[in-house]
């Protein structure tokens, strides 16, 4: 009885050290675990100008052309295709203005301008802001605030 006790002690530890190559299947194209595969962002992934966008206004995005001067672009749906704007710090207001857009509400009209700021370098955050005037009361409406940079 101990003989077969120990033959089949022997049987199941051969049937367990057996190793079957056939059934591990390593894929060649996997890099070694100790690799890092890092991928090499394209021209279009790496973009300095952030869109900005709300209800009225949309794929804006604001570019800095000299240290004093700004160029913006976008789309706006606003009421004759007027748009408002201005430059502040948070409690100056450096410059102000308006524009329109190739077309007004309900359509999507494109837009782009230019503006220079005085003393730009010396200024720490400056804030576009783009808006309507409300017709009922005069104040400021779907405003957008783009951070320049």
């Amino acid at each position: 009885m101990k003989l077969k006790a120990i033959f089949l002690l022997v049987l199941c530890t051969l049937f367990a050290c057996n190793n079957k190559k056939g059934d591990t299947k390593i894929d060649d194209n996997l890099p070694p675990l100790d690799t890092i595969q890092v991928e090499k962002p394209t021209d279009a992934d790496v973009s300095s100008d952030k869109e900005f966008s709300n209800e009225r206004f949309r794929k804006v995005v604001a570019e800095k052309l000299t240290d004093n001067k700004f160029r913006v672009q976008g789309e706006a749906q606003v009421f004759e295709a007027t748009i408002n704007w201005s430059v502040e710090d948070g409690h100056n207001v450096y410059d102000e203005g308006f524009t329109t857009a190739s077309i007004g509400a309900p359509e999507w009209g494109k837009f782009d301008f230019t503006f220079e700021i005085k003393d730009a370098n010396e200024i720490a955050v400056l804030n576009l802001i783009l808006y309507e005037i409300s017709a009922k009361d005069g104040n400021q409406t779907n405003v957008l605030l783009v951070p320049l940079k």
